[in-house]
C-alpha cells in the first residue's frame, strides 16, 4: 500500500474482517422482520426464486461497511489525505445510490429518473479522484473523466443484473474484494489504505450475509445492496488500474463483465428491449438447462479464483508476454464456462 505509505498489522485487518461479519450478521437478524413484512420479492416469469422472499438485505452489507472502515478510519494517519477524502465521496454516492436502489425495490422507478440518479452518484464519486490520477495515460482529463462515468455506470448496473441466482454476488464480491485487499496488504499494488478498508470492510460484510443467501436463501440483497456494492467494487478497480495494474482490474470482474455486455448485445441486435427485466443471461440459461444453483455459483466462483490467481501474476510480472498470457487464460477460462452454461446439462 504504498500510496499512504501504510502497512495494517495483521491482527488489525484480521479485526477489520471479523467485525464486519459479525455486525452484518447482527443487522441482518435485527432487519429481517422488518423486511419479511414490507420487503417481500415475489416470484413471477423471470425470478429464478419460487417462494416470496424478503429483500433488502443489502441494507445491512452497505451498512456495515461504512460503519466498519468509519471505525477504523484511525489506521489512516492523515485523516485529511486524498485517499480519505475518496473514500467519504464514494460513501455519499454509495448512500445516494442505496436510497435509489431502495425505491426501486419498493415501487419499481422508471427507466430514466433511474439512470440519471445513479450517474449523479457515480459522477460525485469520479469527481472525487485526483486530477493527477489517471487510467489511460494518452486520453485527455475530460475523455477520461467521461469514460470513468460511462464505464462505472455500466459497471453498476451489470453488478445489478447478474445478481439474479442465490450466492451469485457472493460469487463473485468475495474472490474480488479478497484478491484486492492481498494485493494492498503484501505490497503488491500500490492501493491506498482507504480501498484496502473498504475491500476488507466489504468482503467481511458480504460473508456476513452469505449464510442468509445460501440456496435456497432466505434473504436477497435486492438494488439497495447489488447497485451500491456495483458502485464499491468498481472504485476499487479503478484504484487499482490507476496504480498500473490495469490487467488485474480487467481480469477480476471478467466473468461478470463477459456475461452482462454480451447478453446485452445480443438483445439489443435481436431488437429486444434491453433495458427490461429478462432471463437471458449465461447463468440463467443454465438454470433454465437443468444446472442447479449451487453447482452454477460453484462453477462462477472457481472460475473467479482462477480469474483472482491469473491477476496476481499479472501484479507479480509485469512482462508484457506474462500479461497477454494471463490476459488469454482469463478470457479463454471465461469462454468456457459462458458456453459450459448456455449449452451445458440440458
Amino acid at each position: 500500500m504504498t500510496g499512504d505509505n501504510e502497512v495494517l498489522r495483521p491482527l488489525t485487518w484480521a479485526a477489520v474482517l471479523v467485525a464486519a461479519a459479525v455486525l452484518s450478521t447482527i443487522l441482518i437478524i435485527l432487519l429481517r422482520p422488518l423486511l419479511q413484512r414490507y420487503a417481500l420479492a415475489r416470484p413471477n416469469a423471470r425470478s429464478s426464486h419460487r417462494n416470496p422472499t424478503p429483500q433488502g438485505g443489502g441494507i445491512a452489507v452497505i451498512a456495515t461497511t461504512i460503519i466498519v472502515i468509519v471505525a477504523f478510519a484511525g489506521l489512516l494517519d492523515e485523516p485529511t489525505s486524498a485517499s480519505v477524502t475518496q473514500a467519504w465521496s464514494v460513501f455519499a454516492a454509495t448512500g445516494l445510490i442505496a436510497v435509489v436502489g431502495g425505491i426501486d425495490d419498493l415501487r419499481p422507478m422508471p427507466v430514466a429518473p433511474r439512470l440519471l440518479l445513479q450517474a449523479l452518484a457515480i459522477t460525485v464519486a469520479v469527481a472525487a479522484m485526483p486530477v493527477e490520477m489517471h487510467v489511460g495515460a494518452l486520453l485527455p482529463w475530460w475523455v477520461e473523466q467521461l469514460c470513468l462515468l460511462v464505464g462505472l455506470l455500466w459497471f453498476v448496473n451489470l453488478v445489478n443484473f447478474m445478481d439474479g441466482i442465490d450466492w451469485m454476488t457472493v460469487a463473485e464480491v468475495v474472490p474480488l474484494t479478497g484478491a484486492t485487499a492481498l494485493l494492498g496488504l503484501s505490497g503488491m499494488a500500490p492501493l491506498p489504505v482507504a480501498a484496502v478498508l473498504l475491500a476488507l470492510a466489504l468482503l467481511g460484510a458480504t460473508l456476513g450475509f452469505a449464510p442468509f443467501n445460501k440456496p435456497v436463501a432466505k434473504l436477497f440483497l435486492g438494488d439497495v445492496g447489488s447497485l451500491p456494492i456495483g458502485l464499491m467494487l468498481g472504485w476499487l478497480l479503478l484504484q487499482l488500474a490507476a496504480g498500473g495494474e490495469i490487467a488485474a482490474a480487467l481480469l477480476l470482474p471478467l466473468y461478470y463483465i463477459a456475461d452482462a455486455t454480451i447478453t446485452l448485445l445480443r438483445r439489443v441486435v435481436a431488437g429486444e428491449p434491453f433495458w427490461e427485466a429478462h432471463r437471458s443471461h449465461f447463468y440463467q440459461r443454465a438454470c433454465d438447462r437443468g444446472s442447479t444453483v449451487s453447482e452454477i455459483v460453484t462453477r462462477v466462483f472457481a472460475t473467479n479464483l482462477a480469474l483472482a490467481g491469473l491477476a496476481f501474476i499479472t501484479v507479480a510480472d509485469h512482462d508484457a508476454i506474462v500479461i497477454a498470457a494471463s490476459l488469454a487464460i482469463g478470457g479463454a477460462l471465461v469462454a468456457w464456462l459462458l458456453v459450459s452454461l448456455a449449452y451445458g446439462k440440458q
